[in-house]
């Protein structure tokens, strides 16, 4: 877990969350990377990497798809901006931790190879994140 220079993420074990939820998902061994930033750092990835020219809430990085080199417990990189979540979490009126919970959780998913792309992989995922 890291944060970018003049973020602040909500207090919180967003490690433990992390491996309590890869427990629940079968990868107890499960390794990430989590870093809170701000939509300065988020937005170019968002724009190079997804080609949408906005900041967006969490970016998830897999390790696992196309070819595996390294560590299979590996899994990559979760990106989550913190002044998204908070206005995220404003406009659905709960807390800035609940609203980072469920981007942790949603990018897990994400890099354990769900997606929401279509309708059944969206009710798919929608249901594990629940």
């Amino acid at each position: 877990v890291d944060t970018t220079e003049g973020v602040t993420p909500p207090e919180g074990d967003w490690g433990a969350l992390a491996g309590r939820v890869l427990g629940f998902l079968d990868q107890p061994h499960g390794e990430v990377s989590l870093l809170f930033c701000d939509d300065a750092v988020i937005h170019p990835l968002n724009r190079d990497w997804r080609g949408k020219d906005a900041p967006t809430d969490v970016l998830s990085f897999s390790q696992q798809e196309g070819e595996l080199i390294g560590d299979p417990n590996l899994l990559g990189d979760i990106i989550i901006s913190i002044p998204t979540a908070q206005r995220q979490a404003d406009e659905r009126g709960h807390s800035l931790v609940h609203e980072v919970r469920v981007l942790v959780v949603h990018g897990l998913c994400h890099l354990l190879g769900y997606d929401h792309e279509d309708d059944d992989e969206a009710e798919v995922m929608e249901a594990l994140e629940r």
